[in-house]
C-alpha cells in the first residue's frame, strides 16, 4: 500500500490564548499569505470553501463501520450551542467558505436544529446541505425544505431489510426510505451514499446503481476508512472500489462531471446518460483525493480537523469561551488552515484494530 505524506507540521493550539493573541506575526510568511488574506488557504494552496459541521455525536443508529455498539456519548455541557456553532459559521462564510454541511451523528437528534439552520440560511450565496441516515427525514423534510436546503445526502448501504438491520445493528429501512421519498417530492434532490463492505453489500452495488437510477437519485460509493478502535481490522471490511468503477465504464457510458464549484468534493463524479444520475467513487485509500481537498470538520465540541486522516485539531470552543474577539478568531482559523496536512495517512491502519486516528466518525462528523 501507498503511504502518503503526512504534511507539515501540527496544528495550532488556541488553548495558549495570550500568545495566540500577541504573537500573531511569528511567521512573516504566515502573516503575508494567511493573516491578510480574506480567504482560507493552507500552505499548498488549497483554498477551503467547505465545512462539515457536526451538530452531534449522538445517533439512533450504530453501523458497523461508524462505532461500536455500545457508545458512551457526550454531555450536552460540552456541545458548543447554536449560537456558538453558527457565529464560527458565519465566519466561515466571511472568510470564503460557500458550502454548510449538517452532520452528526445524526443532526436531526439535536432538538433545536432546525431553528439553527433557519439562521444559517440567511447567507446568501452559501449552499446549506446536511447528510443523514433517514430515520427522522419523513418527519423533517418540509422545514428542512424551508430552510433553503436543496440537497440531502442520505446513508444507505444495503436495500435487504435484514442486511440494513445487521449493518445497522437495528435500523428501519422502510422508514428510511418513506423519508427519503417525501423529501424528493419537495423538491428536495437525493444523494444515496454507500460505504461498501466486504461480505455484505460488495455483490449488490450494481443493484444500488439501477435502484437509485430508477428513482432519479444520485449515488456516492465510499471506501471504509480506519478510523476508531473497532472489533475487527479495516481490511476484513475494506473494498476497493477501482473494480467497481471499472465495471461501470465497461457497462456504461461515463462523462466526468463537471466542478461544480465547492460542491466537486472529494468524489470522483461521472454523469451516464443511459441512467440519468451522477455516481461518484470516494476512494481515501485505493486512489486518495488529498491534492484537491477543500474542506475542514468542525466537531460538535469545537475541535477543527483540517483533515479527516489526522489527529492534530484547533479547540475552538476554548477560544470562543475565552471571550475572544472575531479577529482572534478569524487568526486561528488561518493559522489552523496554514497547517493543514498534504494528505491522511489511512493506508498505514488497515491491518489493525485501532484507526489511524482514535476518535469514531461520528465524533468527527460523517
Amino acid at each position: 500500500m501507498i503511504r502518503h505524506e503526512s504534511g507539515r507540521g501540527g496544528m495550532v493550539d488556541t488553548r495558549d490564548l495570550k500568545s495566540l493573541a500577541g504573537n500573531r506575526c511569528a511567521s512573516s510568511s504566515l502573516a503575508v499569505r494567511t493573516r491578510n488574506s480574506r480567504v482560507l488557504r493552507d500552505s499548498y494552496g488549497r483554498q477551503v470553501t467547505y465545512v462539515r459541521v457536526s451538530v452531534t455525536d449522538r445517533c439512533d443508529l450504530r453501523c458497523v463501520y461508524c462505532m461500536k455498539e455500545r457508545m458512551v456519548f457526550l454531555p450536552k455541557k460540552d456541545l458548543l450551542t447554536f449560537e456558538e456553532l453558527e457565529r464560527l459559521c458565519s465566519l466561515f462564510v466571511e472568510m470564503g467558505v460557500r458550502k454548510l454541511r449538517m452532520t452528526g451523528g445524526e443532526p436531526l437528534v439535536r432538538r433545536g436544529v432546525m431553528d439553527f439552520l433557519r439562521r444559517l440560511s440567511v447567507h446568501k450565496g452559501v449552499e446549506l446541505v446536511m447528510t443523514t441516515n433517514g430515520t427522522r427525514l419523513a418527519e423533517y423534510a418540509e422545514g428542512l425544505r424551508a430552510c433553503g436546503v436543496e440537497r440531502i445526502n442520505v446513508s444507505l448501504d444495503s436495500l435487504d431489510e435484514a442486511m440494513y438491520r445487521q449493518v445497522t445493528r437495528g435500523g428501519d429501512m422502510g422508514r428510511v426510505l418513506a423519508g427519503m421519498e417525501k423529501a424528493a417530492g419537495l423538491g428536495i434532490k437525493i444523494k444515496v451514499n454507500v460505504v461498501a463492505l466486504r461480505g455484505v453489500n460488495e455483490h449488490a452495488l450494481m443493484d444500488m446503481v439501477y435502484w437509485c437510477a430508477e428513482r432519479g437519485y444520485d449515488m456516492t460509493m465510499i471506501e471504509v476508512m480506519p478510523m476508531g478502535e473497532m472489533p475487527m481490522c479495516r481490511e476484513q471490511q475494506f473494498v476497493s472500489l477501482q473494480g467497481v468503477q471499472a465495471q461501470m465504464a465497461r457497462e456504461f457510458e461515463m462523462e466526468v462531471a463537471a466542478k461544480q464549484g465547492c460542491s466537486s468534493g472529494p468524489a470522483r463524479r461521472y454523469f451516464v446518460p443511459s441512467l440519468g444520475i451522477h455516481v461518484g467513487f470516494i476512494t481515501p485509500l485505493s486512489a486518495h483525493f488529498c491534492e484537491g481537498c477543500n474542506r475542514v470538520r468542525l466537531t460538535c465540541v469545537g475541535q477543527l480537523y483540517t483533515c479527516l486522516g489526522h489527529e492534530g485539531s484547533c479547540d475552538m470552543r476554548a477560544l470562543l469561551r475565552s471571550g475572544a474577539d472575531d479577529g482572534v478568531v478569524r487568526d486561528a482559523l488561518r493559522r489552523a488552515l496554514w497547517s493543514k496536512p498534504q494528505g491522511h495517512d489511512f493506508a498505514s491502519f488497515m491491518n489493525v484494530r485501532s484507526g489511524a486516528v482514535s476518535r469514531h466518525m461520528s465524533v468527527t462528523g460523517g
